[in-house]
């Protein structure tokens, strides 16, 4: 989103405020505590190592529409790591622009064929959003349709691994607003698309401006409090709290979301599509995220990297939170540039056991790929999530 210090990592703290014994006194007696237990963070606790990829367009993402021969294109791409974040709001905003544009007259039918470009949560949003809107042609293209990055992605919302500009910055405020409002009606049983695909949970920060989610309060969230976490191991930290948090489900969302395309005849066609020429329909909407560096001729598109380690054998009744950390930067084994952050959600993979809950990431390489893993990534992600804790 901003140039700012959350989003870049310029101006970073070291995994939080460990809080002084002196300090410690003091501000037990102005703040709330909130105890925390850890999670089992031995190896025996760490299951699947998950590399993702995530599409950052520099500048701002692609929401555009382009008139390309007889062919009108909407794009919707190049959101960084907020793709689940900003999904509801930006297609809305997107389908918007192309409905209202003007060669789009024959949209005024709701029957005109509309192709989508990607299976991944801007595909799928942008078609849920479209059919919502009473479209009913609707054929989505994909290449791949399972382990996406939207399935593996953690799922906190909030702005974050983005690269834009000041003058969107509106415009990503209130599709992010919007977007709060779609997962909030999910959370609280309002939707009837979605079975239980967001919750509700406090969300822990360093700070606020690190949150990214001050634009917010006093529009859809409330404000945040100063709090000292407690982690019942002699490890204090100074941090703030928004109790409304919002975490979504995406392995879940992803499922709702596939099934309602079945269930409304909304066609997925496995499909790389290398030119908008092939395809038959006037009326296309870009979501292909990575793809779009070709498909788009792109060149302000780049991968960028994550790493993420998934949980199991844990006690369920702690995991309910989520935290968002920055910390440093430095060099990979590849010696490609990394942006360290340390994040824990309570994310689950679809058909695990109730105890295989939480989700530790994350990195942000850009321009990192399948042919540079940078795997000790996951070995520094497990010994800064202990060093946030406080565990041996």
């Amino acid at each position: 989103m901003f140039k700012l210090s959350r989003r870049n990592f310029l101006k970073t703290s070291a995994v939080g405020t460990i809080v002084s014994v002196s300090d410690q006194s003091f501000a037990a007696n102005t703040m709330e505590v909130r105890k925390i237990a850890p999670p089992n963070l031995d190896g025996a606790y760490l299951g699947q190592q998950i590399l993702c990829y995530r599409p950052m367009r520099h500048g701002s993402p692609n929401m555009s529409v382009v008139q390309i021969g007889k062919k009108l294109v909407a794009h919707n791409y190049g959101h960084g790591g907020s793709g689940w974040t900003l999904a509801p709001g930006s297609a809305s905003y997107v389908n918007s622009l192309m409905i209202n544009s003007q060669n789009a007259r024959e949209l005024s039918n709701k029957s005109t064929p509309i192709a989508i470009i990607g299976a991944g949560v801007m595909g799928l949003m942008s078609a849920y959003d479209l059919n919502k809107r009473g479209y009913n042609n609707i054929t989505i293209y994909a290449d791949k349709l399972d382990s996406l990055t939207s399935h593996n992605a953690a799922g906190l919302l909030a702005p974050v691994s983005m690269d834009n500009a000041p003058e969107v910055q509106a415009v990503i405020d209130q599709i992010c607003i919007d977007a709060y409002r779609f997962y909030d009606a999910i959370a609280k049983n309002k939707n009837a698309d979605f079975k239980d695909g967001a919750l509700i949970v406090p969300s822990y920060f360093d700070n606020r401006e690190d949150s990214g989610l001050e634009p917010y309060v006093g529009k859809v969230m409330q404000p945040a409090k100063d709090i000292i976490v407690d982690f019942g191991n002699g490890t204090t930290r100074k941090m703030v709290v928004y109790d409304d948090g919002i975490y979504m489900d995406t392995e879940e969302m992803m499922l709702d979301l596939t099934k309602y395309m079945k269930d409304h005849n909304i066609k997925i066609v496995k499909k790389k599509i290398n030119s908008f020429a092939e395809l038959n329909q006037k009326f296309i909407i870009n979501c292909s995220g990575l793809g779009s560096r070709q498909l788009a001729n792109d060149a302000e598109l780049v991968s960028v990297q994550g790493h993420l380690i998934m949980l199991k054998n844990q006690v369920v009744k702690n995991m309910n939170y989520m935290i968002l950390i920055y910390s440093d930067e430095g060099k990979t084994e590849a010696n490609q540039k990394v942006k360290r952050s340390f994040y824990y959600m309570p994310k689950r993979s679809a058909n695990s056991r109730s105890q295989d809950i939480g989700v530790l990431g994350g990195t942000f390489i850009e321009n990192g790929n399948p042919t540079t893993p940078n795997l000790k990534e996951f070995d520094l992600l497990v010994k800064g999530a202990k060093k946030f804790y406080g565990v041996s």
